[in-house]
């Protein structure tokens, strides 16, 4: 009962003060609650300002810059196509300003970087050992020569035409030559660096860059392009003189105009190359933006021994040699027979090829077989630059494939005798030849590099270390002499560093390296040879009958000209690749 009644007493109090009670609770509540709205605020905008300036998420800035980027590569692709359709609307100095423009701002960008990369020489910056080697920069260098020279030509072309000549004409070969200038010094000095500060700034001008090369090298293709062409319509008899040809109807003021036309003709594939190589560089620094180099994986590879090259080199120099013949033999016959088809020279062009590709065929499988007896584990490490080279063997043969399928299939519907079927094989060599080379080129550069020893050891001897030993090292103390115990550095008595007798059988491992080396330099100078034919106008599938009249004139050229171009890349980067592993292996 007491109980009972002390509860009744304390509910009675509650209730009394109850309303009291919950209205300063309220209270409480309310007034903490509408302290904390602006600071919850003030927290907001600091976290989202943080995230804005400093932490921005990485993937996000990595689309954001892809998406510019491809947006500025098709707005360039756009103009490209209106040009060379022969549009009087869009014309060709719309073209050069808006890449003019673009290169302006890719100067601005690199000037920016470099002046703020060398106010920060004092902090150590990571490198990217893998990002690019000294010769390819080099390499890369000597096609930057031959684009100062066409930029030169093209200059001295508009000093002829300058009557009928726009401003744009003139304006970009100067900005051309100070953007090829510029970007070879980046490439030296910068094309390494890791950017670890400004990343969302630097992925906008890295990625702008990337685009930029991308664009000159579409344009240089386009330029190539419509000079064949008009070569090739000039030989058939219906050349008509539209699109980027109308500054050729003015007459020139000087002698040279004729030599600074046909020059440019020759430089023209040089260029290309250059800046395809160069945008893929700047790929890989894009993609290396921000990331934490690994130190076991950002280490320079020895220099290995060369020894044994004989074989490989000969082959690959009689292949350049053929080629070389082929290629004049050919040019000289198309200006003496301009309209023939299944003539000799394409006969000659697809007998070579089958004979090249056959070989390099056999060269690849033997590398594969030896990689195969060699069971090594793959290097998992993830390198930019070798992810890149894998993706781009991959995308660049899609464009051979497909104009080899296009010819195998003509020539099986027609079911035409003769040159036909020659190029019936010669398209499912080079299939096969890619694809045997693409795995070769792989397989050796996701394979864990290791150091050969520079000798083989003594059958049950024990290895003699490769530093001196000290005077206190494993002697007998009770015949040892205290007064001159050591000469040189080395203990009296201790056997010699040398084996008596040398070893006249070379260890299976160095001969398996100087086979792989010796198929590497013979598919390198192969490689070599197969860009030389289609960049300098060897390219008889033009003048394929079958094709034509399988797909129609217009379908064909289409295919054709989307073919070449990836083709000239695929045999140039499968060059850079393959001197990779000649160096690797």
């Amino acid at each position: 009962m007491k109980v009972m009644d002390l509860d009744n007493t304390d509910l009675s109090a509650m209730v009394d003060h109850g309303g009291l009670d919950i209205m300063r609770l309220n209270k409480h509540r309310h007034s903490s609650s509408s302290s904390s709205t602006p600071e919850k605020g003030k927290t907001s905008f600091n976290r989202l300002k943080v995230g804005l300036t400093e932490d921005y998420p990485k993937k996000n800035a990595e689309i954001l810059s892809a998406q510019y980027g491809t947006n500025l590569l098709l707005f360039g692709a756009a103009l490209i196509l209106a040009v060379s359709s022969g549009s009087q609307v869009v014309r060709e100095e719309h073209l050069l300003s808006f890449i003019t423009t673009i290169m302006i701002v890719q100067l601005l960008w690199m000037l920016w970087y470099s002046v703020r990369r060398d106010r920060r020489k004092r902090r150590l910056s990571e490198k990217d050992a893998h990002g690019a080697t000294r010769w390819l920069r080099g390499g890369i260098t000597v096609l930057a020569l031959l684009s100062l020279i066409m930029d030169a030509f093209l200059i001295g072309r508009y000093v002829g035409y300058k009557a009928c000549a726009s401003a744009a004409q003139a304006v970009y070969p100067v900005v051309h030559t100070v953007h090829t200038i510029s970007q070879v010094y980046f490439l030296w000095f910068h094309i390494k660096d890791v950017v670890k500060t400004f990343e969302t700034i630097e992925r906008f001008g890295v990625i702008h860059a990337v685009f930029t090369n991308l664009l000159l090298w579409a344009t240089g293709i386009m330029s190539e392009s419509e000079h064949f062409m008009n070569a090739y319509r000039e030989r058939h008899g219906t050349l008509n003189h539209t699109g980027v040809e109308h500054i050729l109807e003015c007459n020139c003021t000087t002698s040279a105009c004729s030599m600074f036309a046909n020059s440019l003709y020759y430089l023209h594939p040089f260029n290309i190359e250059f800046h395809i190589l160069v945008s893929a560089m700047l790929f890989v620094m894009w993609k290396n933006i921000g990331r934490t180099i690994e130190p076991r994986h950002n280490k320079k590879r020895s220099v290995t021994n060369n020894a044994g090259l004989v074989l490989g080199p000969i082959l690959g120099l009689v292949a350049l040699t053929g080629t070389i013949t082929v290629l004049v033999v050919y040019t000289v016959k198309l200006r003496e027979t301009p309209v023939s088809q299944g003539g000799s020279e394409n006969t000659m062009f697809y007998c070579h090829g089958i004979v090249m590709l056959a070989c390099m065929c056999t060269a690849g499988t033997l590398g594969l077989v030896l990689y195969r007896m060699d069971n090594r584990p793959l290097d998992a490490s993830k390198i930019p630059s070798r992810k890149l080279d894998t993706e781009l063997l991959f995308g660049a043969s899609m464009g051979s494939w497909l104009m080899s399928w296009c010819s195998m299939v003509a020539v099986v519907a027609r079911g035409a005798p003769g040159y036909s079927w020659t190029g019936f094989l010669y398209s499912l060599l080079l299939i096969l030849e890619k694809y045997i080379q693409n795995l070769f080129i792989i397989e050796s550069l996701y394979r864990k590099h290791e150091v050969e020893p520079l000798s083989a050891p003594e059958v049950f001897a024990v290895p003699t270390p490769t530093h001196d030993l000290p005077c206190n090292g494993i002697v007998n103390r009770a015949y040892e002499n205290q007064d001159g115990a050591c000469e040189n550095g080395r203990v009296q008595g201790c056997p010699p560093e040398h084996p008596a007798f040398p070893l006249s059988v070379p260890v299976t491992l160095s001969r398996k390296r100087q086979i792989l080396k010796n198929i590497a330099i013979f598919l390198f100078l192969c490689n070599i040879s197969l860009w030389l034919l289609p960049a300098f106008g060897c390219r008889p599938q033009y003048d394929n009958g079958s094709e034509q009249e399988t797909f129609g004139s217009a379908i064909w050229t289409m295919v054709l000209n989307f073919a070449m171009p990836l083709n000239l890349f695929y045999r140039m980067h499968s060059v850079a690749s393959l001197f990779e592993v000649f160096q690797k292996v």
